[in-house]
């Protein structure tokens, strides 16, 4: 059962070809909704997740109340989510829909022109997870949830067992 569960994972996580493991990351460099600048440099030595989405994204709306909770759990000691909106949303639409959805990580505003940590974003909702060196250890392309990120990370931690 555990295997399976390791593989259904594993499956479900687009792992980065070996040639992008120490390829150039680029660093975020976006203004969240009160104007404070992020970038993904100011959280070394902490696992990100930075989530790509979109107001009108059922699937990202979905996935907002594990991406809190995560958040919540981590933010103080190991971990922290980063929300980047990658649509032509305004300010205010923004800000209305992070107290609708009481989202409790940083929103980040962008814009499908923005580029993004490593890649085109093909499809939202669309989720990097940086580990604490600063790599880019996985993708995933359509929904995630806490379970998903802890496993991986306890997996990571663990040495891929």
């Amino acid at each position: 059962m555990m295997k399976r569960f390791a593989l259904l994972l594993l499956l479900m996580f687009t792992v980065q070809p070996l040639f992008a493991a120490n390829a150039p990351l680029n660093d975020l460099d976006l203004k969240d909704l009160d104007g404070k600048v992020h970038k993904l440099s100011d959280y070394r030595g902490k696992w990100i997740v930075v989530n790509y989405w979109a107001t009108w994204c059922p699937p990202c709306r979905h996935e907002i109340p594990d991406l809190v909770d995560f958040h919540n759990k981590h933010k103080q000691s190991d971990a922290v989510v980063l929300g980047v909106n990658h649509e032509y949303a305004t300010l205010r639409e923004l800000k209305n829909f992070k107290k609708k959805y009481k989202m409790s990580y940083p929103v980040l505003q962008a814009t499908p022109r923005t580029p993004s940590i490593d890649r085109e974003i093909r499809g939202l909702p669309t989720t990097y997870l940086v580990n604490p060196e600063g790599q880019i250890v996985a993708v995933q392309s359509g929904p995630i949830t806490a379970d998903m990120l802890e496993n991986f990370i306890s997996r990571d931690a663990d040495g891929g067992k």
